[in-house]
């Protein structure tokens, strides 16, 4: 049996490539192994069978023989030491790209989805505008610091890797929102690593994935 991940069957971030399974797929570009998808509604992700899978009740899940993960990270980093391509044969550049995969799950994406969060929710707080303020400068405190490590770099490290894959998935949650544009270098970065083959498959699978449901809805 092929492995097996899950995705939105109507994701709600439009066809944009911001949902989790978009990295998984991704990932699996990258190493080139095929992959089937097996399409959830909301309600089906709360449902036993997946809760079994992911307790969350989210997605992705990966399901490979008798092995199942939950976690986008997780799944990645399994993927990545299973199959070559995504991380290095050095054993200590291997280390150091593992640390970049933690590094964009810890410390760069947490602000970044706390910031998803207020504009989502808090919006009618009399202290959103404050709160906003604070939450663009814990971003762009991680903006600066990854764009001087960049400075001069293709990637994070001397290849691309799992930990660049992680990195940019994060930073895209930024696109249009004015902030990863004061750092041209992130933006080159950015660029760079969707204009890999491999990211413009995962891409346009799930974006497929998305005009199909406009079209049946």
């Amino acid at each position: 049996m092929p492995i097996t991940i899950t995705a939105f069957k109507n994701s709600p971030d439009g066809g944009q490539g911001m949902a989790r399974d978009m990295r998984v797929r991704w990932a699996l570009e990258e190493v080139g192994q095929p992959y089937e998808v097996r399409l959830l509604t909301f309600p089906q992700m709360k449902q036993p069978g997946h809760l079994a899978l992911q307790p969350f009740g989210q997605i992705p899940t990966y399901e490979d023989g008798d092995l199942s993960l939950f976690e986008s990270g997780a799944i990645i980093l399994h993927i990545a030491q299973t199959y070559a391509g995504l991380l290095p044969d050095d054993a200590n550049a291997r280390a150091r790209a593992i640390a970049w995969m933690f590094a964009a799950q810890t410390t760069v994406e947490p602000p970044i989805v706390e910031r998803e969060a207020a504009i989502l929710t808090e919006g009618d707080k009399p202290w959103h505008d404050q709160r906003m303020i604070f939450l663009d400068e814990r971003i762009c405190t991680r903006l600066d610091q990854l764009s001087r490590w960049l400075n001069g770099r293709d990637w994070l490290e001397n290849d691309f890797s799992a930990g660049d894959l992680m990195m940019v998935s994060a930073l895209q949650r930024l696109n249009g929102e004015g902030l990863r544009e004061r750092y041209p270098d992130l933006e080159r970065y950015v660029a760079r690593a969707e204009g890999r083959p491999a990211f413009r498959r995962a891409f346009d699978a799930q974006l497929a994935v998305f005009i199909a449901s406009q079209s049946a809805g």
